[in-house]
């Protein structure tokens, strides 16, 4: 609205920029090794045009050690000395889709530099926009910052993943003991099974680390663990439909299968590594024939799925099951138990209703 923001495609404009930040996507590799290819070809463009006295800062998530030993030595490649001609920083990107509450200006924001003076010229930077600036002494510091951030999360979901699993083997309700022990004021901070981890940083992150450790002669077996438990719950859904279309005898193969959300989180468009597209696939191979609502997400590719979402009001006609793998606030979750024959809920949206015909995890 202010007029001062401008996007544009033409790379020649690096060279007029006091300061340029990174932020490009570093996904896995087929092998789960990192795939560090958009953050080389972002250095290739700005080593073209980089001039003295820039700043540059690497915010996409990566494993310790990228800005010093691939990013540094990249653009050195042009006779600038990073921290004496030119300046280099890292600083992790914390944003939380969907979230209200903690915008980018609130959000604290991690700054460490190849040098002391990368490090303020960072800190001055994002100072200018974000009311705390956390430097630390090195890049890699930064870097682990973010890694053990997401990996802090990927370990207690894995955590109380396989407590659900253990948990429905027992006939426990999984949900009403994390309730209880949230009441607990000290020691405990609760977290929530699902149908599996989704977006860009949660299901990647782990492995970045991983992989960096095991350069260093060190395995992550419990991170690793973790992230097996994690990617398994998908495979746990499809049980637990099974389960539910065998209970009014019928076969996970024929039946009309309706899928409640499909981005990755609840209340946003984003299908990156969305669990319900791996819970859509397996039950695809196993023969369903499958639909899905999704107000944020109104078509979907996925491999062999190509379909639109239909709307909330026309989703229950001739359906045979209904799975929740989405918790988007829009859905009239009350109403679901009356309108489908089963309803699998992989996210305690049904938490209030005594229904026979609502499966949990």
């Amino acid at each position: 609205k202010a007029g001062k923001l401008k996007a544009t495609d033409d790379m020649s404009k690096l060279h007029d920029m006091d300061a340029i930040d990174i932020c490009v996507p570093t996904p896995l590799r087929k092998t789960r090794d990192p795939d560090l290819s958009y953050v080389v070809l972002a250095v290739d463009a700005v080593r073209a045009r980089l001039k003295p006295g820039q700043l540059v800062i690497l915010e996409s998530t990566t494993y310790p050690g990228t800005t010093d030993e691939v990013v540094q030595p990249a653009l050195e490649e042009g006779g600038l000395k990073a921290g004496k001609d030119f300046y280099l920083a890292f600083s992790p990107e914390r944003v939380d889709p969907g979230n209200p509450t903690y915008t980018t200006k609130t959000i604290p924001k991690v700054v460490g530099g190849v040098n002391e003076i990368s490090t303020d010229l960072a800190r001055d930077l994002y100072g200018s926009i974000i009311s705390t600036i956390i430097p630390v002494s090195s890049t890699q510091v930064a870097e682990m910052v973010k890694l053990l951030e997401n990996t802090f999360r990927a370990v207690n979901i894995g955590l109380v993943n396989e407590i659900a699993l253990m948990s429905h083997r027992m006939n426990i309700d999984v949900w009403e003991v994390i309730d209880a022990a949230s009441t607990k004021p000290f020691g405990f901070m609760p977290f929530y099974p699902g149908p599996g981890l989704g977006g860009h940083c949660i299901p990647i992150d782990p492995f970045y680390l991983s992989w960096k450790a095991r350069q260093n002669g060190f395995e992550c077996r419990f991170i690793e663990l973790a992230g097996h438990i994690n990617g398994s719950m998908p495979a746990f859904v499809v049980e637990r439909v099974g389960e539910a279309l065998n209970s009014q005898k019928k076969a996970v193969n024929g039946s009309r299968i309706h899928i409640f959300g499909v981005a990755y989180k609840k209340d946003v468009s984003d299908m990156r590594e969305s669990p319900a597209l791996d819970v859509m696939e397996l039950l695809h191979r196993r023969g369903a024939v499958l639909s899905y609502t999704d107000p944020f997400v109104p078509t979907l590719d996925h491999g062999d799925l190509s379909m639109k979402s239909v709307p909330e009001a026309e989703a229950g006609k001739g359906i045979d099951c209904a799975v929740i793998c989405t918790n988007h606030k829009v859905f009239d979750y009350a109403a679901m138990p009356k309108h489908f024959p089963l309803v699998v809920d992989t996210r305690n949206a049904l938490k209030n209703s005594d229904a026979d015909n609502v499966f949990r995890l």
